[in-house]
Formats: structure tokens, sequence, C-alpha cells
């Protein structure tokens, strides 16, 4: 639902819905909230939920007592959820007519809550608004179709296409592949256009059974709305034929991962030219710093990139992802990359972020870094023209434990994002960090068991 139609109350009705699902992502990416007939969801106009939600974990643990009463009121209160007319989706897959709503957080005095990542974005698309400036992002989504499988301890395997085969070898935009599963893509697109999403190009990734849907540019916080609703989709499509669509950054030994890459530039608001590019059509020297920002400040942003120990695991040279943040012109080994382009379309293209993250706080922290750069006249280094992956400098951390540390100790990240949501993000990252060295893996059991 766009903005510019009838008040969301009329649209309900217009529509015939029933209920309403009232979400809010939490730091993780989940969809949390409510299912409310719609007479209440129009009577009430919002909705409350507990404050402990933003501080949950994938696993749904929540963080260390001491800390989780640090951040957040004693009393475990509730904060306030209002819905945002602009974020309202249409849900194509129940028996119910059903709609989706996007909320804002406020607390009782009416003040964003600072752990919400929707507000985090915000708040960097407000730095840009103060300085004139209008970010244009254009991201895409890589992700696995895998058969279904109920023991996690088994490694996945492609799904069976229409021939009757399950698919093996690399695949690289092969239409044949990605016809293979026509039907399960056929409803993705219809559902997509019923929810309004703007999404275009449909490509079979390097990967067995991966794909990629591109989305065109366009507003942050409207693509990151849609971004966060196209992945529920994307899984609801998967599941009506059978199979599991997964954005898991490395779910399966021996393929590329899945990223999500961003591509970003900057609009002047008064004049609509682009700022990357100069009156002779060359990179300008914002582009320029634009750059620098995001090589200088991404590695300390890395976990809102990367925000899982699995994101690491696709941190590879040679695996189609990066392992610096070199830049070049149509450069694929960088994590930085500039797309060939006209002058007005000229743009950076972050390849840092999996596919994994959670799509507001991945948009706020490439969108930060470039702004850094951008008001600090950062200049970055030379472009590469060759390989990227065997260079030394301008590394990213190689381990989630490396990059919280990194983050925790950025002045520029906590002025920018604030303590409160640096030091409860990172505190969900820690959590889920000791979930995880809980688990036995297979490896261990297989090459350390007798050998040790």
């Amino acid at each position: 639902m766009d903005s510019d139609k009838p008040g969301i109350e009329n649209w309900l009705r217009n529509e015939a819905i029933t209920e309403v699902e009232c979400v809010v992502s939490d730091l993780t990416g989940i969809a949390r909230g409510k299912i409310s007939p719609v007479d209440k969801f129009i009577a009430e106009g919002g909705m409350r939920l507990p404050e402990s939600v933003l501080l949950q974990t994938v696993t749904g643990d929540y963080v260390e007592d001491d800390l989780y009463y640090s951040l957040l009121h004693p009393a475990d209160i509730d904060f306030i959820c209002k819905p945002d007319p602009s974020a309202a989706f249409l849900i194509p897959w129940t028996e119910e007519k059903t709609a989706l709503v996007i909320h804002d957080t406020y607390d009782r005095q009416g003040r964003p809550i600072e752990l919400s990542p929707r507000n985090v974005l915000k708040k960097v698309l407000d730095l840009y608004k103060a300085k004139g400036w209008k970010p244009v992002v254009a991201p895409e989504m890589e992700f696995y179709l895998t058969a279904r499988t109920a023991d996690p301890d088994q490694p996945l395997q492609a799904p069976i296409g229409r021939s009757g085969r399950r698919e093996s070898g690399r695949q690289s935009f092969s239409i044949d592949a990605a016809n293979e599963y026509d039907p399960l893509f056929e409803d993705m697109y219809d559902w997509c256009e019923t929810q309004g999403l703007d999404i275009d190009t449909l490509i079979h990734e390097e990967g067995t059974a991966q794909m990629e849907i591109n989305f065109l540019h366009g507003d942050p916080l409207h693509i990151a709305d849609q971004v966060f609703v196209f992945k529920r989709t994307m899984r609801e499509a998967a599941l009506k034929h059978k199979v599991i669509a997964t954005f898991m950054a490395k779910p399966v030994s021996n393929e590329p991962g899945s990223a999500m890459h961003i591509h970003q530039s900057i609009l002047d608001v008064e004049t609509g030219h682009n700022v990357f590019s100069g009156e002779d059509g060359q990179r300008s020297n914002l582009f320029l710093a634009h750059v620098a920002g995001l090589q200088t400040y991404l590695p300390e942003l890395i976990p809102l990139l990367a925000p899982n120990v699995n994101s690491f695991r696709r941190f590879l040279p040679d695996t189609s992802a990066p392992v610096n943040v070199e830049w070049g012109a149509e450069n694929r080994t960088c994590g930085l990359r500039e797309p060939a382009s006209s002058p007005e379309n000229r743009r950076i293209e972050n390849r840092l972020a999996g596919a994994d993250a959670n799509v507001y706080l991945a948009v706020a922290a490439s969108l930060l870094a470039g702004y850094l750069g951008m008001i600090e006249n950062l200049r970055p280094t030379a472009p590469i023209d060759g390989r990227a992956y065997d260079r030394d400098n301008l590394r990213l951390p190689v381990t989630l434990e490396a990059a919280i540390e990194q983050m925790d100790e950025s002045p520029q990240v906590r002025q920018y994002l604030g303590d409160l949501f640096v030091d409860g993000y990172i505190a969900t990252r820690k959590a889920e960090m000791e979930n995880f060295k809980r688990v036995i893996s297979s490896w261990e059991r297989e090459f350390l068991l007798l050998t040790v």
C-alpha cells in the first residue's frame, strides 16, 4: 500500500481484510508481533509489545540478566507500536483475507525505540536529509532452494525439479536450470505483484539450486520493507511446493555463500542530480569520499552485514565472496564494485552483506559508512584492476568475535547508532555465540573422536 492511497482503514475495508498481522523486525530480522482481527486493529490503532522482543536471539534466548536489565526497564514494560500506512501489504497465501502491516516503535514519551532496526535505518536517513541528500539503493538477494529435511545434522540437498532429477554441478545463469522450478517462481512473482514488491530479474547463481532476485532501485526504507516481506514470501512459496528456501549465508559445504549485494547512490534533493558524478560525467569527489567511507568504516560495522557465526564461512577467497574492502570498476573480486553505468546512474555495489543480514541494519550500515566518508572528505585507495582476493591490506575480521570487538570499540559507530543499540546488538551476538558453542559438530566427531 503506497502512502498516497486512502487511509489504512479505508484500504483494509476496500480489500475486505479480516485479519492483520502487526509486525516489527527484531535484531535478527525475524517478524515479531500479533495477529489481530481487522476491527480490533482499526479500533486500537496500534499494539503494544514487551521491550524484550528486541533483545531476543535467533534461538529465542535473551541476553544475560545483568546486561538485560541495564538496557531495558527492569519491569519489562511494553513499547508502543504504531502502523505505518506506507508499509502495508496483502498476504496472498493465507486462507483468510489477511494484511501485513509493519509498525514503528516508540516509548511512552513518544521517542523512537533505539533498539528497533527500522528506527536505526531512519536515523541514518535523517543524516542524509540534513545534508540535502537522498540515498537510493537496489539490493540483490541470493538464496538456495533445498529439499526438505527434518534432521539438522544431515547435509542439505538440492530439491527435485520438474524433470524428476536433482540439479548437479554449477549452473550459473542457466535458463533451463532455473526453469526446473517454474511453478514455484510463477507463484513467487504473482505473490510479489499482489504485494507491490518491486522485484526485477531472476538469475540462477553459481551454487547448486542457488538463485538471485534483484530489486528495482528506490527509497532505502521502502526497499528495506520490501526485502523484509520478500524473504518471508519466498519461504512461503517454497513451502507450498514442498521445498525450502534458505537465506543462510553459507548453507551448503563446498558451495558459494549467499549475499545481499547493495547498490547505492546519492541524489541531490534540490536538483535530483546524482552527486556521484561531476559535471564532466566523471567520478566526483563525493563519490570517492563515499567509497573511502565504506573502506574505512565497514570493517567496524561488519556485525550488521554478517550477523551470525555462519556468516563468516562465506568470506573465503575464490568463492565469489569478498575478503577485503578493496574497490574497482567492474571487479567482482573486490568487496566494493563500481558497476559500468552512465554518469546519471553511477553507483557503488557493496558486496559484503550476507543474505542472512537484517536488511534494515545492513542498509543502515552501508549508508552510514559512505556518509562518514562524505562528511570527513576521505580518499579511497587506488582502484584494483586485477584479482583482489590475495591482497592482505584492508582485510575484514575473520570471526564474529573479532568483528563485534571492532564494532564495540568504534567511537563513530557508537556516536551515530547510539550506545544502547550497540550494546544491545552486541549482547545478542554474544548470546548466540555462547549457544553455538554448546553444540558439537559432525566435523569434531569425525576427526577428533578417535584421534586426539
